[in-house]
């Protein structure tokens, strides 16, 4: 089994922000102890400012108290689950770039590097939102939104509301998420509903006062799923199979759980290949699932915004 990764870590990326839900996951990922000793901030949830009064929407009651999520810097958390995956005997290679797939007779069964070609029964592509397999295959996709950019940036200082941990407000443009991911450390992130709206790598009025830790970024999360998640020889998990914008808070969550099911779906496959277009199917019914649900939650959010989109009212 070997990891292709093209990137050198460590590396920044945004969502540091948990839900409580990611626990067990990181349990059964091998990774949890390491996650609890690390010292990472908790919060019990976060402040919502939605055109309404400010107000706090915790996580709920768990066995021994409140639920806690985590705030756990990207490049820390990218780089346990490497170690990890390395620890259980994978084949890691660090910078490794993929030129592109090795097919027999329509089926994936490897694919073409710098470091030469590697095949494998199946090929699970993360490759995030880039979806480096569906260009390949010429994979087609649906949108549901129009283009739509996340900034995000990250800012160094003691912020003047240093208790509260993270939370979303609203704007007549879209909104602002922040978040104090570590000591004298902040992220921000910026949604706007507007393509064309100019003045989205702006950081929120209560950050003006820190300093800015690095340059600001974008990432194109316009609402699309993938038509074939997958296929002969292949899975396709994370934001290379779907995507939302940040404001469905599970982009960690659903990399790691869609993951591990196509990691799953990939052992049912060898162990009974009679079955494998059975397990393609339930694979690409559980993402399409997925997708709609939370799609549906996303429309019911956006339409309390105070200033709703104007493309979600035929939606």
């Amino acid at each position: 089994m070997a990891l292709l990764e093209q990137a050198v870590f460590p590396r920044e990326r945004p969502g540091e922000t948990l839900q409580p839900a990611v626990e067990l996951l990181l349990q059964q990922l091998g990774v949890a102890d390491a996650v609890q000793t690390a010292g990472f901030l908790r919060h019990t949830g976060h402040w919502v400012q939605w055109g309404s009064a400010r107000q706090f929407s915790a996580f709920g009651q768990g066995a021994t108290g409140p639920c806690r999520g985590f705030q756990i810097p990207r490049d820390v958390l990218d780089n346990l689950l490497l170690c990890r995956a390395a620890e259980s005997g994978v084949q890691v290679l660090q910078p490794c770039r993929v030129l592109r797939v090795i097919r027999d007779r329509q089926r994936v069964c490897g694919v073409q590097t710098r470091q030469g070609d590697f095949t494998a029964p199946h090929l699970i592509d993360a490759s995030g939102a880039c979806s480096w397999l569906s260009r390949q295959l010429q994979l087609r996709w649906r949108k549901f939104s129009p283009r739509l950019i996340a900034h995000y940036g990250y800012a160094a200082g003691v912020c003047l509301e240093d208790n509260v941990f993270c939370g979303i407000e609203a704007d007549p443009l879209g909104w602002y998420w922040t978040a104090k991911i570590g000591e004298r450390r902040y992220h921000w992130t910026r949604l706007s509903f507007f393509p064309e709206n100019q003045a989205q790598d702006i950081p929120p009025a209560t950050f003006k006062h820190l300093a800015a830790s690095g340059p600001v970024r974008g990432a194109d999360v316009t609402w699309r799923v993938g038509q074939q998640a997958a296929g002969d020889g292949f899975f396709i998990a994370g934001d290379a199979a779907f995507v939302l914008d940040p404001a469905a808070s599970q982009g960690v969550l659903k990399a790691l759980m869609s993951g591990m099911m196509a990691a799953h779906a990939v052992i049912q496959a060898r162990s009974t290949p009679w079955h494998e277009l059975s397990i393609q199917q339930q694979y690409q019914q559980w993402v399409n699932e997925w997708f709609n649900r939370d799609r549906h939650k996303m429309c019911e959010l956006y339409r309390a915004h105070p200033f709703p989109p104007t493309w979600l009212l035929n939606r």
